[in-house]
């Protein structure tokens, strides 16, 4: 499994117009499934994204957590993260779980998020998104939990 993290002042998603996810202060996460995940990295996961400290302490270092600040959390699903990009000139995905199995998993992401942190907004799955963000810093991560 593997999140692009950015830490947002503010972040949207929307479809067809319509603003489906919004969180204020927090991370915005793009996330995609690859094949052979399962509850273990979706678990993991979820871990490092409320865990992976982004946020200043009083000194103005990154050693807080989005746990620890209360920060809003926006997950987006990107099944082109998990692009095989090494050779030529057009992405491959073989490395991508199948639409069923990342669907699953990612609304699991979801589910678990939603019952262990405070706000987690959500895009929609396998539909055109525009997503609207302001990059606190920039500060931006890329994490990859991979199969056991």
């Amino acid at each position: 499994m593997i999140a692009l993290i950015q830490r947002v002042s503010e972040a949207s998603v929307s479809v067809d117009g319509e603003t489906v996810g919004r969180i204020g202060p927090g991370l915005l996460a793009f996330v995609a499934v690859e094949r052979g995940d399962g509850e273990a990295q979706v678990r993991r996961m979820l871990d490092r994204l409320l865990g992976y400290r982004v946020f200043a302490d009083d000194q103005g270092r990154m050693n807080r957590s989005l746990r620890e600040v209360a920060g809003e959390l926006l997950l987006v699903s990107q099944f082109t993260l998990a692009a095989d990009t090494r050779s030529g000139m057009r992405a491959g995905f073989s490395g991508a779980a199948s639409p069923a199995e990342g669907e699953r998993l990612f609304s699991r992401l979801v589910d678990l998020a939603r019952s262990e942190h405070g706000k987690v907004e959500t895009g929609r799955f396998r539909t055109h998104m525009k997503v609207q963000l302001v990059n606190d810093g920039p500060v931006t991560f890329h994490l990859r939990v991979a199969p056991d």
